[in-house]
């Protein structure tokens, strides 16, 4: 008989037993070593250069591809420039954006690309201007802070930029990890609003853990407080997470880890995906 044959077998439900534990004792934070803190400003402008240096590397052929909502890449890039554009307005979003993607077609890419980064540059030239991030701006029908609006473009554009990837055959991106860390601190703040806007939730209190470079956990509550809030527990990597809330992975995807009441969770889960702004 083997060593490992000899050894006692592990009662049943031990593994979940561990892990419910270690997730009630992860107190809200952010992890350690902590990502070194950045501006929404900075994490726009990382998001826009990273974009702009894939557009650099695409082949002629590839402009032409399909890759979202009935766009090719050179229509996605140019529906990007009308969200600068919107955003320079504060208007809304994809109806409004429709002409800057249509005003592509025919265009040499290179021109598509030159337009897109003039407006990405605009918008920061805009922000640097206002100085106070903490202003509020409507925007889809909601009222957001600039910075919450910066890190949601920051977010669209990573987004977008792994959509084009997909598209033309390139390896996927992942944000750095201060970039990240504010696009999950982001989608934890709004997952209330996503959750609320689908209908009145039930009461529940969330705990999110995202583990990886990037993430952390938050205690978060969804509904009207209540002593009755049922708890859910929810644990998986910070970038898939960042996945689901852009509606490009589903729950089943994820290496998800979760406690509590598993339709609460469900309904937490389908929140997050509905944080997608296409």
């Amino acid at each position: 008989m083997t060593a490992a044959e000899q050894r006692p077998a592990l009662p049943d439900g031990l593994r979940g037993r561990v892990l419910a534990a270690s997730l009630r004792a992860r107190a809200a934070g952010r992890p350690e070593p902590a990502a070194p803190e950045i501006t929404a400003e900075e994490a726009f402008s990382r998001a826009a250069d990273a974009f702009y240096g894939m557009l650099g590397v695409l082949r002629e052929e590839d402009w032409g591809r399909q890759a979202l909502r009935g766009l090719d890449v050179q229509g996605l890039v140019g529906h990007l420039t009308g969200v600068e554009e919107d955003v320079h307005r504060w208007a809304s979003h994809v109806d409004s954006t429709q002409a800057a993607a249509d005003r592509q077609a025919g265009r040499p890419p290179a021109q598509t690309r030159a337009e897109w980064r003039h407006a990405a540059d605009r918008t920061l030239d805009l922000v640097h201007a206002a100085g106070d991030t903490g202003a509020e701006v409507a925007v889809h029908g909601m009222r957001l802070p600039l910075r919450m609006l910066l890190l949601v473009r920051a977010f669209e554009l990573w987004v977008h930029d792994n959509d084009i990837r997909q598209a033309a055959g390139l390896a996927p991106s992942v944000p750095d990890p201060s970039t990240l860390s504010l696009m999950t601190q982001a989608a934890a703040r709004l997952l209330p609003h996503a959750a609320a806007r689908r209908g009145p939730p039930e009461p529940t209190s969330v705990h999110l853990v995202l583990t990886g470079p990037g993430g952390g956990t938050w205690d978060i509550q969804i509904g009207h407080g209540s002593p009755a809030a049922a708890s859910v527990g929810i644990v998986t990597d910070a970038v898939g997470f960042c996945w689901l809330v852009a509606n490009r992975a589903t729950p089943d995807r994820l290496d998800l880890h979760l406690t509590g009441d598993p339709d609460r969770a469900a309904m937490v889960l389908a929140a997050a995906s509905s944080l997608a702004l296409d």
